[in-house]
């Protein structure tokens, strides 16, 4: 699941004035004023990998599908096959153009048997509850765009479960296919990851989801507007006795990042199909014979793609960043002034103490070895070459 920057005029979350009470720093993002952080984001990302960070999501969208053809509908307009989705499981697949290029991608999750709920990123979400909207003609489904009115609290991190025990009050729904049991503490330890139940926290009706975008355990609670903030204050409460902090969308990257996970506008984008983005898995072309730019994406699967996405490490503390050309190592026979990639995002990574950093490398350069997991690369970073490692993604995975 990804976020992506956008440049309108920001709205403001449900959860704002709390963000200005503990002194957030706030930046532009998906056309919302989202706090980037609060005191240092190197704090806020230690305190996700070592105990617990609460992070305010609502600027995410949330489309709500129901009626009797909702699933024959999602499996048309999305590249995956949602009709075998068990109610209280979720997934993540993407909406795509009749050309194959990807819209974005977006967790759909099954709340009932005509009734499901698409959450598409921030900058994303009109454009994709249009799509959908405009998708929907011929089928006996309900669009309806709830984003405005919907807010989403994460909790992530190792004692992510320890606070969720604490603020859900109580379970109203526990699918059997979810895991969860029908009390709060079987609930919380029986929901497995990309499952959901429905319940009561801190005394509000809520979707409580084990999903998150940081690499770590963790869940994401949406709720209505009107209990975004006893949600929030809740949460946050229980995380700070647990060492846990506030934690805006600066940490939230190089988290993800470290995760390897995509972020849209970065590593996915209109002008790549979920082929060329290595993703090509997720489109059901073997079990659905129809569906949104099928048949591009047939294409490309047997054309194959022309790029690989690829894992780079880096020593030092310069890291290189989004944009930034890589070319194949000085002592490569493939070595020459013709770049064979382009890093898509890239940062000094907090938990590692180096610099990592994703890129998009040819087909040939991976398969001549020049960009071949082992290999050494280099990076032009502002004039200079640095010399990068290419390694298997992801750069950081949590112990189970």
């Amino acid at each position: 699941m990804t976020d992506s920057p956008h440049s309108a005029t920001p709205k403001h979350t449900a959860l704002h004035a709390a963000h200005e009470d503990l002194g957030a720093r706030f930046t532009d993002f998906g056309g919302w004023d989202m706090p980037l952080k609060y005191t240092s984001e190197l704090d806020e990302h230690h305190a996700v990998r070592r105990a617990v960070g609460v992070f305010d999501l609502s600027h995410m969208g949330e489309v709500r599908v129901t009626g009797p053809q909702a699933a024959e509908f999602l499996d048309h307009a999305l590249i995956s096959r949602l009709s075998i989705l068990k109610v209280g499981k979720a997934k993540y697949s993407m909406i795509c153009t009749e050309q194959g290029g990807i819209i974005d991608d977006l967790i759909t999750y099954r709340l009932g048997e005509e009734e499901f709920l698409v959450v598409p990123n921030a900058g994303n979400a009109p454009r994709v509850a249009e799509e959908l909207q405009r998708r929907s003609k011929g089928f006996d489904a309900t669009v309806n765009n709830e984003s405005e009115s919907t807010s989403m609290v994460a909790v992530q991190g190792p004692r992510a479960a320890e606070v969720m025990r604490t603020i859900v009050e109580d379970v109203t729904a526990a699918p059997e296919a979810s895991g969860a049991g029908e009390t709060v503490d079987a609930a919380i330890d029986g929901v497995g990851y990309y499952a959901a139940f429905q319940g009561v926290v801190a005394g509000h009706r809520a979707l409580i989801a084990r999903t998150g975008y940081t690499g770590e355990d963790g869940f994401e609670i949406i709720v209505p507007n009107d209990g975004a903030e006893a949600v929030w204050n809740a949460a946050l409460a229980k995380a700070r006795e647990l060492e846990g902090l506030p934690c805006g969308l600066a940490c939230r990257d190089t988290l993800r990042l470290e995760a390897g996970m995509p972020l849209y506008g970065n590593e996915l984008s209109e002008q790549l199909t979920p082929v060329d983005a290595g993703l090509g898995v997720l489109a059901a072309t073997k079990s659905k014979e129809e569906f949104v730019g099928r048949e591009a994406i047939v294409a490309a699967k047997e054309e194959g793609t022309k790029q690989t996405l690829i894992g780079l490490v880096g020593e030092g503390r310069r890291a290189a960043r989004g944009g930034y050309e890589v070319f194949a190592g000085s002592g490569d026979e493939a070595a020459s002034d013709a770049a064979i990639g382009s890093v898509t995002s890239g940062a000094l990574s907090p938990t590692l103490g180096h610099p990592v950093a994703m890129a998009y490398a040819t087909k040939t350069a991976v398969d001549s070895g020049a960009a071949a997991e082992g290999a050494t690369v280099e990076v032009d970073i502002r004039g200079k070459r640095f010399p990068y490692r290419v390694v298997a993604l992801p750069f950081y995975k949590r112990e189970q």
